[in-house]
């Protein structure tokens, strides 16, 4: 696949997971736990930043802040059908 398709929408959930919905309308989990191990993403831990998780604002992916985001071919190819 050569374009993958955009964020719609996404959630975090309580288990250090986020539920991202494309927009063609699949919903996949994508699991943020293994990344936490990484220097970059170690602010996840925290529970009230996780969940300020949003939709980029051009739907290529998702992100925390300016320094923390993932991209849209990340979700879709390690995300699992929810």
């Amino acid at each position: 696949m050569d374009k993958y398709p955009k964020v719609k929408s996404v959630k975090a959930l309580d288990d250090q997971q986020i539920l991202v919905e494309f927009e063609t309308g699949v919903v996949k989990r994508y699991n943020c736990k293994p990344l936490m191990d990484s220097v970059e993403f170690q602010p996840l831990k925290n529970k009230a930043f996780f969940k300020c998780v949003q939709v980029d604002p051009f739907g290529y992916g998702v992100i925390w802040n300016d320094e923390i985001d993932l991209a849209e071919s990340e979700l879709w190819i390690n995300g699992r059908m929810a």
